[in-house]
C-alpha cells in the first residue's frame, strides 16, 4: 500500500512544466487571431529617457479588426489617437494640431499593438523569449518580444498575459534612449460588436494639420 501513496503524492508534488516561449507566443497568436474587436481602460505610464522624464496618463482603447484602434485619453490633458484601417490620426487638442500617417502594410506592422487588429504576426515579426521577472505578477505568463527588424520607436516589448485565459494584462515597451512605457489594462471586453463609427476620424476645424509620408 507503501508504493502507490508515495507515487501518488509525487505525482501531486511534481510542479508543472511551463510552456516554451515560442509556443506561449503561438498560443497568443491564435487566441487574438480570433478576436474580432477589444476594448479596455489602461494606465499609461512613462519613465525614463533622454530627458528623465515621468508620465502617468488614463483613458480608454477601442480596437476592431481589420486595422483600426481609437486611443482616447481623458487624464492628465485629451488626446486622441485613430487608425481607420488607412490611416493614423494623432490629435492633441491643446497643440491645435493632427499629424496623419499610413498603417503600415501587414508585413511591416511589428508595432505593439498592431496584432490586436490583424496586422502583423507575433512569432513571424519577433525573436521571443522569457524574461527573468524579479515580482511576477501572480497567475501570469510574462514574454520579451524583440523584432527581427529594426524599429525606429522601441528597441524591445514585453506582454503579461494571464495563465488562463491569455488575456493581456499589460503591455510594455523600452526604446533605444531607455525610455519606458507601460500599459496596464482593465475592465477587457471581446467580441461585443464596436460600430464602425468609433474609428472615424473628422479633423476639427482651425488645426494645422501636417501628413507624414513613409
Amino acid at each position: 500500500m507503501l508504493l502507490p501513496i508515495l507515487l501518488a503524492a509525487a505525482s501531486v508534488a511534481a510542479p508543472q512544466v511551463a510552456p516554451s516561449a515560442n509556443d506561449l507566443a503561438a498560443a497568443l497568436q491564435a487566441k487574438y487571431a480570433a478576436v474580432t474587436d477589444f476594448s479596455a481602460s489602461f494606465v499609461h505610464r512613462y519613465r525614463g529617457g533622454v530627458l528623465k522624464k515621468e508620465a502617468l496618463e488614463r483613458g480608454t482603447v477601442l480596437i476592431k479588426k481589420p486595422g483600426r484602434m481609437r486611443w482616447t485619453y481623458e487624464s492628465p490633458e485629451p488626446k486622441v489617437f485613430v487608425a481607420d484601417g488607412r490611416r493614423i490620426y494623432a490629435y492633441i487638442p491643446e497643440d491645435r494640431q493632427v499629424i496623419i500617417s499610413e498603417v503600415p502594410p501587414a508585413d511591416e506592422a511589428a508595432t505593439p499593438a498592431l496584432f490586436l487588429t490583424g496586422k502583423g504576426h507575433l512569432t513571424r515579426d519577433f525573436a521571443v523569449s522569457i524574461p527573468d521577472v524579479a515580482d511576477p505578477t501572480p497567475n501570469t505568463y510574462t514574454l520579451k518580444f524583440t523584432p527581427r527588424r529594426r524599429e525606429a520607436e522601441y528597441d524591445w516589448m514585453v506582454l503579461v498575459v494571464d495563465r488562463t485565459t491569455l488575456q493581456i494584462r499589460t503591455l510594455v515597451t523600452v526604446d533605444a534612449q531607455g525610455g519606458q512605457s507601460t500599459f496596464v489594462f482593465s475592465n477587457i471586453r471581446q467580441n461585443t460588436g464596436i460600430p464602425d463609427s468609433q474609428f472615424r476620424f473628422a479633423v476639427p476645424r482651425g488645426v494645422d494639420v501636417v501628413t507624414r509620408t513613409p
